[in-house]
């Protein structure tokens, strides 16, 4: 069997406002094998950047928050690294392109 090289599953981010909360990420779930490309498309406002954001751990706080769910980046899951941790991984051995 083989490791995949990122896993999601049920990723969950929301935002807290005074006037409620906005599940901006709701249950996300996929796999990515080494080798493969995967993209995320969808309407304007539809979650694709916070997606990316929260695989990032880089979702602005307040208001937002990740809630639930597991990234796993080849076995390791990046929801449980300390942040310098992270800072050390974003640039290394993740990125995004705007």
């Amino acid at each position: 069997m083989t490791q995949c090289l990122l896993e999601v599953h049920d990723l969950q981010t929301h935002l807290f406002f005074e006037s409620g909360v906005a599940r901006v990420v709701d249950k996300v779930s996929f796999s990515v094998q080494y080798g493969e490309t995967l993209a995320l498309v969808g309407e304007s406002g539809c979650g694709k950047t916070m997606t990316a954001y929260t695989l990032m751990r880089l979702v602005p706080s307040p208001p937002g928050k990740i809630v639930g769910g597991c990234i796993r980046l080849t076995g390791e899951n990046l929801l449980d690294l300390p942040e310098k941790k992270m800072r050390q991984l974003r640039g290394d051995r993740i990125a995004m392109i705007f």
